[in-house]
């Protein structure tokens, strides 16, 4: 791959072009700004901005309707001080992470399978979300309330752009790792989120087994690409796996209540 070329494609299809990613969102072009707005559990935020976008502008308008937003802010994107800026005008920024793309063929090739003893449970409907929480909360360390509510819509009215899956044991059903693939029409692009995995089966080759698991759904739904904003500890697996950093990305997170007291 071309990382320029593929970096200018990303931008312009997954954010200058962005269509909605959920339920109930919708994506609207105001100047220089491109932004999603989406009911509470949605994401909420920035997804492009140009030289002139007015941090205050945005503020306003994800607080008139009680959003705690994020802009999304790419090491790449102009002006140079826009990170400052946030900051000054009250958002956190939080950790900085890789933003790193494969052609989904090439992972599915792969081939990695689970662990012996652990099995692949495709998530459909409310139940099976609320065992992808579970993992989630123990993976990550944090209340996902809201990713469940956000997944189970999503499976109920658009379910063909969700890929969802549960790792567990074979011998006595023990949740065990999760992850799941957000598919968006019309770009080439299927962003792997969520891959996570309990502490104590940590290092026996989980993420990269969900890793080429999506990869051969995505190949054969016709997704080109995959695309991930990878952590520090998961940047490495992905890059021996064959996927490039493009560029680095860092949420700038307002939250109204701490803004204001």
């Amino acid at each position: 791959m071309d990382p320029g070329g593929v970096r200018e494609l990303f931008d312009r299809r997954m954010r200058r072009e962005a269509p909605p990613d959920g339920p109930g969102c919708r994506v609207e072009r105001v100047g220089d700004v491109v932004r999603q707005t989406g009911p509470p559990e949605a994401w909420n935020g920035v997804l492009w901005s140009g030289l002139t976008a007015a941090t205050a502008e945005q503020i306003g308008h994800f607080t008139a309707l009680g959003r705690q937003f994020e802009w999304k802010l790419y090491a790449h994107d102009a002006p140079r001080d826009l990170g400052d800026r946030l900051r000054a005008a009250g958002f956190t920024a939080g950790p900085r992470e890789a933003l790193m793309v494969a052609e989904s063929a090439r992972i599915a090739a792969l081939g990695t399978a689970p662990p012996d003893g652990v099995e692949l449970v495709p998530v459909t409907d409310a139940a099976g979300v609320e065992l992808m929480g579970e993992v989630h909360d123990r993976a990550f360390g944090t209340d996902g309330t809201a990713l469940r509510r956000r997944l189970v819509r999503h499976l109920a009215e658009r379910p063909g752009t969700l890929v969802a899956v549960v790792a567990v044991t074979a011998a006595d059903g023990r949740l065990v790792s999760s992850a799941r693939m957000e598919l968006v029409p019309g770009t080439g692009f299927a962003g792997l989120w969520g891959g996570g995995t309990v502490p104590e089966w940590r290092g026996r080759g989980l993420y990269r087994c969900l890793v080429a698991h999506r990869a051969r759904i995505a190949a054969d739904l016709g997704f080109r690409r995959l695309q991930v904003d990878a952590s520090d500890d998961s940047r490495p697996v992905l890059a021996r796996l064959g996927f490039m950093e493009l560029s680095t990305t860092t949420p700038y997170d307002y939250c109204p209540d701490a803004t204001t007291g």
